[in-house]
């Protein structure tokens, strides 16, 4: 038997995305909530780079310590693969990884690092009121992405294909944060917003939406499935 530990931030991306997966893979695990500003050393001692999340499995004695979200998934993948979260042929494996690696570079860098940046590690790291001209940018840039979105949903039912896949994880771990604090423009979006009650009605989404911080409140509609 093997035993499962997923160190993770609940407001993190990456974090979500495992917690996705292991989830509706339906494999079971425990969490550790880790504060990765701490660096503490028992943590940096798993993960070098202090991020989460990490996956530590015990079987047979043996400890496997693996770091980053795309090695988790893809070991995931590997080790449990049913049901595959990467499509069964070639050409849907390459597109959901093509679109996992949109959401972890691209989305990140253009939405993430500024609506996330002021809204959650202002107050994490207190470093004052957010700026206001970094948030009309990052909701700008929210919406061209969420324009892409919905371009491909009008042609496919899930973000990759014809399948639920990890690109669809990496999708909503990122949209479900913002969602957090209340900066999705879901009603300019129905088909976004469609797709996403649709994660969201998924027993592996419902640890998410019971996520809460101290200090960081969502909004009333963040944990309704029919918002």
């Amino acid at each position: 038997m093997t035993e499962r530990t997923l160190y993770h931030f609940p407001l993190d991306p990456a974090s979500r995305q495992v917690r996705l997966a292991l989830g509706e893979k339906r494999i079971a695990f425990s969490d550790v909530a880790e504060r990765v500003w701490e660096q503490r050393p028992e943590f940096l001692a798993l993960n070098p780079s202090g991020m989460t999340p990490v996956l530590v499995e015990v079987s047979d004695g043996k400890q496997l310590v693996v770091c980053e979200v795309r090695a988790i998934l893809e070991h995931l993948e590997e080790t449990n693969p049913e049901p595959p979260l990467l499509g069964r042929e070639a050409a849907d494996r390459a597109e959901a990884r093509r679109l996992m690696q949109w959401f972890d570079r691209k989305f990140d860098h253009e939405v993430n690092a500024l609506i996330l940046r002021e809204k959650m590690e202002r107050r994490l790291f207190g470093g004052g009121a957010p700026q206001l001209n970094v948030l009309r940018e990052g909701r700008d840039a929210l919406r061209v992405h969420l324009t892409y979105m919905d371009g491909l949903l009008a042609q496919r039912d899930w973000l990759a294909g014809a399948r639920l896949s990890l690109a669809d994880f990496a999708a909503a771990a990122n949209l479900s944060v913002i969602d957090y604090f209340g900066d999705v423009p879901w009603r300019e979006f129905p088909g976004v917003k469609t797709w996403y009650m649709k994660l969201k009605s998924r027993p592996c989404f419902r640890p998410l939406l019971a996520d809460r911080w101290p200090g960081l409140t969502p909004p009333g509609y963040y944990d309704d499935l029919d918002f």
